[in-house]
């Protein structure tokens, strides 16, 4: 692959310091509360382009997602997309849910179809009073709210229900079509995924913005867990790396952050411009990474 068909598959120039986005998960307890809030002030110089909030199946986590979104606009500067899905939930509290964030200064939601309560892999039934897809959601929230913007999500491995990849891309298009501007993927770790399945969302006549996913490996053992219900491949390579480390976990952290800060330079270099970071609460390798591609604290930037 060239560096000048990479960048025109990305749309991007590789002389521009990328954009990040980082994700975090909402805290159950008063003492993850404070290890978030450590995690976001850490993070926030770098002045991302957005942070996200995640949303448990069902709205299991609808309440703290919609507290810590809440005191993201009211302390930071930092500007908060909120994660919303459609299962087990009916349109009308949906809508509450979308009217009470644009109510309180949210002007970006993810939205999401969400796996079924009974576990990933489970057989998805759409509530009987709710919305059916994902494209029926953005398209809904478009609808209530056209000055929101919407971000979907995509899978470079496809999405692990769809019958096909042609399948999978005609349920992004479906959901470009319903007024989504960016696509954020699932995490990956072989970067030639995300440059094939580029391939096929352009060739579909797909021009927004596919964000990467990129997940720094906290924990091996964790993210294996999260590939296999998610349908995401670990190589062999990657496993390797992580051999024998166990009880190791300043070492973990060393091997991490090389293996992540390696992902994340080559696809700068072929052309990538926007990063999204699944932080797991944690800033550490996350601030490390962001370092590297020359991004600094309060907008300060370097050539990476």
């Amino acid at each position: 692959m060239s560096e000048t068909s990479a960048q025109a598959r990305t749309g991007s120039r590789a002389s521009r310091l990328p954009a990040i986005s980082f994700e975090f998960f909402p805290p159950k307890t008063e003492e993850m509360e404070r290890s978030l809030w450590e995690v976001i002030n850490r993070l926030a110089p770098l002045s991302p382009n957005f942070v996200s909030v995640t949303y448990g199946a069902g709205g299991s986590t609808r309440e703290r997602t919609h507290s810590t979104i809440t005191r993201i606009l009211g302390e930071t500067s930092l500007t908060p997309a909120a994660h919303l899905t459609c299962v087990d939930a009916t349109r009308a509290s949906v809508d509450e849910v979308v009217d009470r964030y644009h109510e309180v200064g949210v002007r970006h939601i993810v939205a999401l179809r969400g796996d079924p309560s009974s576990g990933i892999g489970a057989t998805y039934a759409a509530h009987p009073e709710g919305y059916q897809s994902s494209a029926d959601l953005v398209a809904a929230i478009r609808r209530r709210h056209p000055d929101i913007e919407v971000t979907v999500s995509a899978y470079p491995e496809k999405h692990p229900e769809s019958r096909d990849f042609d399948a999978d891309i005609d349920g992004l298009k479906a959901k470009v079509d319903a007024g989504a501007t960016r696509a954020i993927t699932q995490f990956f770790f072989d970067n030639d995924l995300y440059f094939r399945y580029l391939d096929r969302v352009r060739a579909a006549g797909i021009t927004i913005p596919i964000v990467p996913g990129i997940l720094p490996v906290q924990n091996f053992k964790q993210a294996r867990s999260f590939a296999q219900r998610a349908g995401a491949s670990l190589p062999d390579w990657l496993a390797a790396k992580f051999d024998g480390l166990d009880d190791d976990a300043e070492t973990r952290k060393l091997v991490a952050a090389t293996v992540a800060a390696g992902q994340v330079q080559k696809l700068a270099k072929h052309g990538v411009e926007n990063f999204h970071f699944y932080t797991m609460n944690r800033a550490d390798l996350v601030f490390a990474i962001s370092h590297l591609l020359g991004l600094r604290p309060n907008g300060a930037r370097k050539a990476a």
